[in-house]
């Protein structure tokens, strides 16, 4: 028995029909479009997680700048707090 019930026998028989309606031709171009198109999908794929990684890795960025930005804004309003209690005592 081969795969699935199916013997060896019987997968030679269908193959030689295959190629008696189709041709070896045919079958050939066949086999080089379906790589081809697995070849592309691949492709699709690695690129798809590729531009996965780049976006979160953008978003990270996005994030540490939008970070840096807030706690420079505080540090200001700190040091104007800082800036106008000293005034303030001096006009006392």
């Amino acid at each position: 028995m081969g795969f699935g019930g199916v013997s060896l026998w019987q997968l030679a028989i269908v193959l030689g029909i295959v190629i008696l309606l189709f041709g070896t031709k045919k079958l050939r171009n066949i086999g080089g479009d379906l790589g081809s198109a697995v070849k592309g999908f691949k492709k699709a794929m690695s690129d798809g997680v590729l531009s996965e990684d780049k976006k979160g890795s953008e978003k990270a960025l996005e994030d540490k700048k939008d970070a840096d930005f807030v706690e420079t804004v505080a540090e200001s309003v700190a040091v104007e707090k800082t800036t106008s209690t000293e005034n303030a005592e001096k006009k006392s």
